[in-house]
């Protein structure tokens, strides 16, 4: 779920070599821009300098889990201010706060902040810290899914709404015990999201209307916490959905 960032930093480490090079390869998703975890850049250093490498800066934010998004000269990352209520990391049960999550627009040569958007968000769940989920840039549009299931596109210049959708009360589920945690996936002009509920396990948006392309997959419990992956397997492009019964292999265009 990425790395608890509550009364810490985003940071901003000068670790490359390479003289004159202007920028790094985007990492535009969790998992970066195949979702398999490899950075293709060059002039990686091997090793790093003795105290560590360079902070260029550091910029401070509130609770959550979420990764950072880099595309170009812009961070984005997602956390949780909190008003009322206690923290309390036990798994076994839930915890009831009031606060607000939000989606945070630094830029990436010195951590200036050049927008944020905000919303109310109470809390019901467990290990309740903030959001979950690394947003996804693609486009010129960020999508995030908050920890109570609150999925967002805005405009990633402006930080401004292009659509939203509140999961729980348009699939009529409750958020899983510990809160929404599957990274969102953006392919073509598609945005899969693990949703839950009956026959919605797994769904599909149209990434620039929001509208619901397909639905698929029921589960007893919950949706699980696995988010989405695209691989080619047996000659075939196919959508992984893993949750608490099976694995599932879907054809990304129908659902099937």
């Amino acid at each position: 779920m990425g790395h608890i960032l509550s009364k810490f930093a985003v940071a901003c480490l000068f670790w490359r070599l390479a003289a004159g090079v202007a920028g790094a390869d985007d990492w535009p998703q969790w998992m970066g821009p195949g979702r398999d975890d490899v950075w293709k850049e060059t002039g990686i250093i091997e090793k790093f300098p003795e105290g560590g490498p360079k902070i260029l800066w550091r910029v401070p934010i509130a609770a959550g889990y979420s990764g950072p998004a880099v595309v170009g000269d812009r961070v984005f990352v997602t956390d949780y201010v909190k008003r009322s209520g206690e923290i309390r990391n036990d798994p076994g049960t839930k915890a009831m706060l009031s606060g607000s999550e939000r989606v945070v627009c630094l830029r990436a040569s010195d951590g200036k902040e050049l927008w944020r958007y905000e919303y109310d968000c109470p809390y019901v769940i467990s290990y309740p810290s903030g959001p979950r989920t690394t947003p996804a840039v693609s486009g010129g549009k960020v999508y995030t899914l908050g920890a109570e299931g609150n999925l967002l596109c805005l405009d990633a210049e402006t930080g401004k709404p292009v659509w939203s959708k509140e999961l729980k009360k348009e699939y009529k589920i409750e958020a899983p015990h510990w809160g929404f945690c599957g990274h969102p996936l953006v392919d073509g002009n598609k945005l899969y999201c693990l949703v839950g509920g009956e026959s919605s396990v797994a769904v599909c948006f149209d990434k620039d209307t929001g509208r619901e392309i397909w639905r698929a997959l029921s589960s007893p419990t919950d949706s699980g916490y696995c988010p989405p992956k695209m691989i080619e397997a047996g000659g075939k492009k196919q959508l992984l959905i893993w949750h608490p019964q099976s694995l599932n292999g879907l054809n990304p265009k129908t659902g099937e």
